[in-house]
């Protein structure tokens, strides 16, 4: 069996057999999966499985990508199941699946729907899901970007990130670090700006963003005539970092779903001041509402307001206190 976008469940830990493999690529997920005992991979070249589960996204591109990847992995005479929320497309969903496996079965509780089907090869629509598997591809976005569905502001460059690049000092220098990096618009920004940066890390916790970012960072070296060092890392920021820098700069995430979690945001900040050296400074972009200024005039000795627009705040810290 194989799950695609799998969560760690009590369910699951208490169903799960050897041999059944688990994907998912944001890595808290990763982690949490393979903290509970389970095998968390990806499918080897030619692996093909008698039961794919699938937990589809909200967005729907990525949706119908991940649909048409289930059904190519699927043995002969395999299932494919999947479950989603009502609140969060599962009756599109439904459609999108039928559109390529031919007709459904499906039950809906606890304002969830499950449907699955066991096609036949003659009815799987083969011309669709090629297309569908390309809608997962990185693709130029506004700006020139490369990005693909699902990432954060996916197919825009984000107004607080903007807001926070027009922001930067030029002064920037020596080893800079991106947290929570996406496809990587503030990191090439920081290239383009700040000539004095020798080389940047770009960690994000989303896998799905690493190919995206990558290329941008190439484009970015190209543009400035430059080639200062780059490495993307695939990494949860908010369990630290390998090393230290000389700035670091920030758009964190503060929520998951829905919900917000502005704690998200705060241990993005624990984890920029303890890798600051004693003179960098962080820059942080941030809605306006989020009570961040209790833990950074907790790290930092000197934190200023730099803009407020928009809904945004672009803050200036320095002076990490041990």
């Amino acid at each position: 069996m194989l799950f695609l976008r799998a969560r760690a469940g009590v369910r699951l830990r208490e169903m799960a057999q050897p041999g059944w493999l688990c994907e998912q690529g944001f890595m808290p997920f990763a982690d949490e999966l393979a903290r509970n005992g389970l095998r968390v991979g990806e499918p080897a070249p030619g692996e093909r499985f008698s039961l794919v589960l699938v937990l589809p996204p909200r967005q729907r591109d990525e949706a119908r990508a991940l649909f048409a990847r289930a059904l190519s992995l699927l043995a002969p005479g395999g299932t494919v199941l999947a479950s989603m929320p009502n609140a969060e497309g599962a009756k599109s969903g439904e459609g999108d699946l039928a559109r390529l496996a031919g007709p459904l079965q499906h039950l809906s509780k606890h304002k969830c729907r499950v449907f699955w089907s066991t096609p036949t090869p003659s009815r799987v629509d083969q011309a669709l899901l090629e297309e569908w598997l390309g809608l997962d591809a990185p693709r130029a976005i506004a700006g020139g970007y490369v990005s693909r569905p699902g990432l954060f502001a996916w197919d825009r460059v984000d107004r607080a990130s903007a807001l926070l690049a027009a922001h930067l000092p030029h002064d920037l220098h020596g080893r800079v670090a991106d947290l929570g990096a996406g496809y990587g618009y503030l990191a090439s920004q920081v290239v383009a700006r700040c000539p004095q940066v020798q080389a940047i890390d770009l960690y994000e916790a989303e896998a799905r963003a690493l190919e995206p970012a990558r290329l941008n960072m190439e484009r970015a070296r190209r543009d400035c005539g430059r080639e200062p060092a780059v490495a993307v890392h695939w990494h949860d920021v908010t369990r630290g970092l390998p090393q230290k820098y000389d700035a670091i700069v920030s758009n964190p995430p503060f929520h998951q779903g829905r919900a917000d979690l502005p704690e998200l945001g705060r241990a993005f900040i624990r984890s920029a001041a303890d890798a600051l050296l004693p003179q960098g400074r962080l820059w942080l972009v941030a809605n306006r509402h989020l009570p961040y200024e209790a833990i950074l005039a907790d790290r930092f000795g000197a934190v200023r307001s730099v803009a407020v627009r928009e809904g945004f705040k672009v803050i200036e810290a320095g002076g990490v206190r041990g």
